[in-house]
């Protein structure tokens, strides 16, 4: 493949030349106001004034994106209304994916929950659905998310600790014991591609036991490489390449046979509050999404039938119209991915259908209520910029796992927006902004850039091999670091506006449940007498076969699974198949 024609940036360049705009400001009016404006900047012209014309916001995870005091219809002169905006629900979607929004389709309240053993975190379930949760995200504990049981010697002391404790398809069973998973949406946050190729088939296999046929079954998995290769901090990693297999095997055998679901969310988050700016989060998982349709194509796939089920998740800071920006800019850009470099005729596949987390990176443990604040403002970023679905953070996350209490509290505060606001009667209602818009452009920019220096450096897989990703975050990590420090991204209550110690309100901070990790070591040591181990035994070696082979390996997994192998058990089989790697060390 000629990398340099493939080159994103090349091919949307091009489409733009070709393209028939009419520009909607007329240039006599422009010359007029370009006039009136040269004549008011003057007046704030001086370096020692507190008006300084352009400034540049310094706040957590920002992109540090200069911003000019006033913005006119100079700063977007060229717009043109059906090229750059249209219609909400038509291209190029820059105002939203449906035509009417969330007047009808609401926001899906999709707040996270996981901690203790599957039968606590069933309960939290069952607790958040009964108040409204219109969604169900299941977070795993460290262990499980590193793929090692809960009886292993590194898992001592994690268990059941900030997320559930899965270790084989009979917790899953527990887990989804009275959740009707055929009508709710279901997220596993499973994170890697390594680890969605094991717990997803323990989920298919507890759907299985409820007699729930896979085509009914609705939701989403992470499986995104990023994760596994460069926001982790794991003792073994399988090699770059193996993980993209089978990130894309999952991606084939899901979309074939559980149609709706959604096979992948390309994980921004995480990537975001591990230390990248909101420019590099989104060109990273854009890159991620060009490198994986490229091998389903290869695979023989038609692009459209790939791309339909394919999601984004983003981290959504502070800095409240960049937020809401980068949504825009993003869906924009991804409607001309699709369309000119990809030659999508399903309008549906241009869709960059997302969702938003709220940023746990700026939750304080300093006067923590006003985290409720952060979050909110936050969450009203996201929404303005027309996510598809929302988790709000809650207030004692700083701590550890959300109480009862403040978990319902930050499902309210999405009940309010959504019901009590009338902010979602209106579609896109910042569009037309001149700041909103100028702002929306420079991001769409600042993330092709970024796409484009990935794809020079011989794409996506190739960027984590060589360590480009990793020494962005490196390089992002320590200039945030300093100016927190510093003073000059300021938190208040934390580092400016400091209360007086004994101004802290006494919180209550939730327990996690007593027993977990002996709990779950005797139900492996359970499920290990009662299983067959020689179908264990003869599921596993097929597994390292498949791995082995050029096949997709998740009809093997699911085997496994079926067996009530263990996720130590099968990851086992990924490190004796693939072998190990090394990340590269950042400076």
């Amino acid at each position: 493949m000629d990398l340099d024609k493939m080159r994103t940036k090349k091919i949307l360049a091009g489409a733009d030349k070709n393209a028939d705009t009419n520009p909607l400001y007329n240039p006599e009016a422009l010359k007029k106001i370009k006039k009136k404006f040269d004549a008011f900047k003057s007046t704030f012209e001086g370096p020692d004034s507190r008006c300084n014309w352009e400034l540049t916001p310094q706040t957590i995870l920002g992109s540090n994106i200069p911003r000019e005091m006033l913005y006119t219809p100079l700063h977007c002169p060229d717009t043109d209304y059906s090229f750059d905006l249209g219609m909400a629900g038509n291209e190029p979607f820059t105002r939203g994916i449906h035509t009417n929004m969330y007047r009808g389709k609401k926001f899906t309240m999709r707040q996270i929950n996981g901690y203790g053993g599957p039968e606590d975190t069933n309960k939290r379930m069952r607790f958040m659905l009964g108040h409204g949760g219109t969604g169900v995200s299941v977070i795993f504990d460290l262990p499980t998310i590193q793929m090692y049981d809960s009886d292993d010697p590194i898992s001592k002391g994690q268990v059941g600790m900030s997320g559930v404790a899965i270790d084989s398809a009979k917790d899953m069973e527990i887990l989804f014991a009275g959740i009707p998973i055929d009508e709710v949406t279901i997220s596993l946050v499973s994170h890697y591609p390594s680890n969605t190729a094991i717990l997803f088939p323990m989920y298919l296999a507890a759907a299985e036991k409820k007699g729930i046929s896979l085509d009914s079954l609705k939701g989403s998995v992470q499986n995104d490489i990023t994760l596994e290769e460069v926001v982790r901090s794991g003792p073994e990693y399988i090699p770059p390449q193996d993980c993209f297999r089978i990130q894309c095997d999952n991606i084939e055998y899901i979309r074939k046979n559980v149609p709706s679901f959604n096979f992948v969310t390309l994980n921004g988050y995480n990537l975001h509050e591990f230390g990248t700016s909101g420019v590099t989060e989104m060109a990273v998982a854009v890159s991620n999404a060009i490198e994986t349709l490229d091998e389903l194509i290869k695979r023989g796939y038609d692009v459209d039938w790939a791309a339909k089920r394919l999601a984004f998740f983003w981290s959504i800071s502070s800095d409240f119209f960049e937020e809401a920006s980068r949504i825009r800019a993003v869906r924009r850009l991804w409607y001309k991915i699709m369309k000119h470099r990809f030659k999508s005729k399903n309008p549906r596949s241009m869709w960059m259908r997302c969702h938003v987390q709220t940023s746990g990176i700026s939750l304080t443990r300093q006067e923590p209520l006003n985290n409720l604040i952060r979050a909110s403002i936050q969450a009203l970023s996201a929404v303005l910029g027309g996510v598809q679905s929302l988790h709000v953070d809650s207030y004692d996350e700083a701590f550890s796992v959300p109480t009862e209490e403040s978990a319902l509290l930050s499902l309210r505060t999405q009940q309010i927006i959504q019901e009590e606001t009338a902010i979602t009667e209106v579609v896109d209602p910042l569009g037309g902004s001149y700041y909103v818009e100028a702002l929306t452009n420079d991001i769409e920019k600042r993330i092709l850039e970024e796409i484009d220096q990935i794809e020079k450096v011989g794409g996506y897989v190739k960027a984590i091999e060589k360590g480009w990703i990793h020494n962005k975050i490196a390089q992002y990590f320590y200039e945030e670091k300093e100016k927190i420090e510093n003073g000059e991204i300021k938190f208040v209550g934390s580092n400016i506006y400091k209360a007086e110690k004994n101004k802290n309100p006494s919180l209550e901070i939730f327990k996690y449940p007593e027993g977990v990790e002996e709990r779950q070591k005797a139900s492996i040591a359970k499920l290990k007498m009662e299983r067959d181990n020689e179908k264990v035994s003869s599921t596993l070696k097929a597994l390292e076969d498949a791995c082995r082979k050029n096949v997709n390996i998740v009809p093997y997994s699911l085997e496994c699974a079926r067996a009530y192998c263990t996720c130590g058990e099968i990851f086992k089989v990924f490190k004796k198949a693939f072998g190990l790697w090394r990340p590269p060390v950042m400076w």
